[in-house]
Parts: C-alpha cells; sequence; structure tokens
C-alpha cells in the first residue's frame, strides 16, 4: 500500500495535525508499506541541526515508523526546502528530487510538490530560485539557529500578507506549464500539493487524457491521503481523535 500526502504544515501550533501524522505513521508502519510526502511536512524547516522539541518528536515519529518496515520518501516544499542528509540519516526518509517519477508494474506516477508549476506568480518565482541556490542556503545555515528561525517567522507573516492580495489563478498551476511537464513526462499521472485545491483533473494532452491528482492540506481537525493500492487511486479522509491529541503530546524517545 502506498500513501501520498501534502501541506500538513506541522509546528506546535498545530497540535492536531502532527497526532493525526503520528497516528498515520502508526497505521501504516509495517513492511511493504510506502509513505510520499510531497512537501510542507512542517510548516518552518530552519536546518537539521534545529533542536525544536516539537520537530524532533516528529523525526522520532518516523524513526519509529521507519523500525517497523516503513519506507518513507519525501520532497521538499516551499517551507521545508532546508531538510538535509542530517534528517534523512536521523529518520531513514529518503529524499527525492522534484518531479520524481514512480514506476510501478501496474502504473506510473510523476510527483511533484507543485509550486515550481506556479509560473504566473513571478515574485514568488524569484524567491524560489533565490532560496533553492546552494550559495543561499549555504550562507543561511550558518547563522545561529534564533537568527534563522526568527528570519523564517517573518517571511511566514509575509506570506500569508502576500496571499490575501494575490488573485486565485496566480496562485495556481499554468495551465501551459502543467501541460508542457505530463508531455515531458510521458504522460504519466501527476499527483502534487501546493494548492491546497484538493481535486481530480483530466488533462488532454496531444490527444492523450492525463489524470491530475492535487492532495489536500491538512487542518487542525482534518487530513487525507491519496492511497494507492495497486489497482486505483483513492482519498481516505482523517479526523482527530482523543488518541490523535495525545499522540502529539509524546516527548520524543
Amino acid at each position: 500500500m502506498i500513501h501520498f500526502v501534502s501541506d500538513l504544515h506541522l509546528s506546535s501550533r498545530t497540535p492536531g495535525a502532527a497526532g493525526m501524522f503520528k497516528t498515520l505513521l502508526a497505521k501504516c508502519a509495517r513492511a511493504g508499506n510506502r509513505l510520499y510526502t510531497l512537501g510542507d511536512l512542517f510548516e518552518i524547516w530552519v536546518g537539521d541541526d534545529d533542536d525544536d522539541p516539537f520537530n524532533l518528536s516528529i523525526v522520532a515519529a518516523l524513526d519509529q515508523a521507519r523500525q517497523r518496515g516503513l519506507a518513507v520518501f519525501l520532497l521538499h516544499g516551499n517551507r521545508d526546502f532546508l531538510i538535509g542528509a542530517q534528517f534523512a540519516a536521523r529518520t531513514g526518509v529518503t529524499l527525492l528530487p522534484d518531479p520524481y517519477v514512480l514506476s510501478l508494474p501496474e502504473q506510473r506516477f510523476v510527483l511533484s510538490h507543485g509550486d515550481s508549476l506556479c509560473a504566473d506568480d513571478a515574485e514568488y518565482q524569484a524567491f524560489r530560485a533565490q532560496t533553492r541556490a546552494p550559495d543561499w542556503q549555504a550562507a543561511f545555515l550558518r547563522k545561529p539557529l534564533p537568527e534563522r528561525r526568527a528570519f523564517a517567522e517573518q517571511l511566514r507573516a509575509q506570506s500569508e500578507v502576500a496571499k490575501n492580495g494575490k488573485s486565485a489563478c496566480l496562485m495556481d498551476l499554468n495551465p501551459i506549464a502543467t501541460d508542457d511537464f505530463l508531455r515531458q513526462h510521458g504522460y504519466a499521472t501527476f499527483i502534487h500539493g501546493h494548492t491546497h485545491k484538493p481535486a481530480c483533473h483530466d488533462h488532454l494532452v496531444d490527444g492523450v487524457h492525463v489524470e491530475r491528482r492535487v492532495l489536500a492540506d491538512w487542518s487542525e481537525t482534518h487530513g487525507e491521503t491519496l492511497v494507492w493500492d495497486g489497482q486505483t487511486l483513492r482519498r481516505e479522509p482523517l479526523s482527530r481523535t482523543l488518541s490523535d491529541a495525545r499522540a502529539s503530546c509524546t516527548p520524543p524517545a
């Protein structure tokens, strides 16, 4: 069984979502199962040396799931693009390039966070290019942790303000860029997040019908996972329970 999730935006401000994620890990943690997180697992990630207790609790939960047989794969999002090799070593998570082609015996998928295709938002694309540059990242990671956290919080606040001033189409995938992307990847079923607009789209590209699945973002009370059972894709809703709330408060081992 393969599960796909995106845009959980986990932080100490979201104990409900954290609890649901830990419950999902425990539920899926058996040999043969896979979990693909397609960006923005965390609301903020300022470097693998971050000793924030909440982040450490998620690291511990991922490591426990790995020990029980769950294979977890991660693509970077626009919030957690600084997740690196140290995080991967501590959790057992496999970091994947964006986009990533997942070829299975029964089906072929192309996975992405999706933000690179929001081509109409020139301001965001410029910021994305800057922050993905190795020199920028190296300079940022040399700064003290408190300075990095303050900068990330400032960017988070600015992002919320900026979103309120942008049109919906500006923050969605550009249709031409998306069709080009589907063509370049052999008309594979496209799974992504980022837009917070869960849906199933049918694209007609060069006479070929191509399915695009947009993953749901998570709230404090509800989440969702897209599940591939070897034959079909289906959405499985998640909701917060008392056990989820308790799990979110469990300190790292």
